[in-house]
């Protein structure tokens, strides 16, 4: 006796069209797509929209009517509803202009808040120009910055550079508060610290996208990921930011943090002070501080949201606050 019939719904991986066909076996079913889709009926297979499972027979007697399936010719793959959307990114990506044009038009016309809102980012989202470097190339991402800067990189890599100067500036204006007997030796440790900074150029490869991978913090083009709060080991909601792309994330990047995952204020400086006050003879390890103060050993980058300003309640390592006579730069 043969199966009852039973209606789904199918497509092909490259068409979104859908057919309704009918059948009371898995066979059945894939002779019938075959035709509909003209797919040759060797080497093809149906699998589920969702999340592209491959159908046996038995799987396919579960299925309820009206499943939505996907025929695979040979040499097909299916991911699930994820591949509909890679199909379609690349496809808004490639015809951008055309895009971003239409968005312009109804967003003219447009009075509902939310809906104006969504055409705004997607108009401001493909209106990129991230290839660009020179200020010639794309003069309105230098908009509002001094006429000294040429090119992204070399902006990007001030401003980086102007965030570590920051952080230098905190550390000697700590000096009143330590403790008389040790100011000349920590003011020595702040020179021993600057000249480092001079010679790395206060770590501005860390924002420059022509670096090397293993000095920047971003992609070749220019793509910040953030790294998460100081007690996560990524970031729960994958902000992400292109400042190279356009003059609004060149500025929004600016809120971005550097965030000190042992804190620079509640922790390091004041270790940093405490250690020269009592090294009694010990030679203190700038170097170790150098690294929670300015490099990516203790700094994290951050989206705004995700930077946690509670107490982090982390302390310096104590076996790394002294370190062996044998070593340079011994702060007496």
């Amino acid at each position: 006796m043969s199966e009852a019939l039973r209606p789904f719904r199918l497509r092909g991986c490259r068409n979104p069209q859908k057919f309704g066909v009918a059948a009371g076996s898995l066979r059945g079913l894939l002779r019938k797509g075959c035709r509909v889709l003209e797919l040759p009926l060797a080497g093809s297979r149906l699998c589920l929209y969702e999340d592209g499972t491959e159908l046996t027979e038995s799987y396919f007697r579960a299925l309820p009517p009206q499943t939505e399936l996907v025929l695979l010719g040979p040499g097909e793959s299916w991911k699930g509803c994820v591949s509909d959307i890679e199909r379609f990114l690349s496809t808004f990506c490639s015809q951008g202009g055309a895009v971003v044009e239409a968005a312009r038009s109804l967003l003219s016309g447009e009075r509902a808040p939310q809906r104006q809102k969504l055409l705004a980012d997607l108009i401001h989202n493909l209106s990129e120009n991230i290839l660009a470097e020179d200020k010639e190339e794309d003069k309105k991402w230098f908009e509002g910055l001094e006429s000294r800067f040429k090119n992204k990189s070399s902006y990007m890599r001030h401003s980086c550079e102007s965030r570590i100067r920051g952080y230098m500036k905190e550390v000697s204006s700590f000096i009143p508060n330590v403790h008389p007997t040790a100011r000349d030796a920590y003011k020595r440790i702040i020179d021993l610290m600057s000249e480092k900074l001079k010679s790395v150029k206060y770590n501005g490869c860390y924002f420059d996208r022509r670096e090397e991978e293993a000095a920047r913090l971003c992609t070749a083009e220019g793509w910040f990921s953030c790294q998460g709060p100081f007690d996560s080991a990524d970031c729960p909601c994958r902000h992400s930011i292109n400042p190279y792309s356009n003059r609004e994330s060149r500025i929004l990047f600016s809120t971005w943090n550097l965030d000190h995952v042992i804190e620079k204020k509640r922790a390091v400086v004041p270790e940093l002070a405490e250690a020269v006050r009592t090294r009694d003879g010990r030679e203190v390890n700038w170097e170790y501080f150098y690294q929670l103060l300015f490099t990516v050993e203790n700094l994290k980058l951050v989206h705004i949201a995700c930077h946690k300003k509670t107490n982090h309640n982390l302390s310096c390592d104590k076996t790394k606050i002294y370190r062996n006579r044998k070593q340079n730069h011994k702060i007496s």
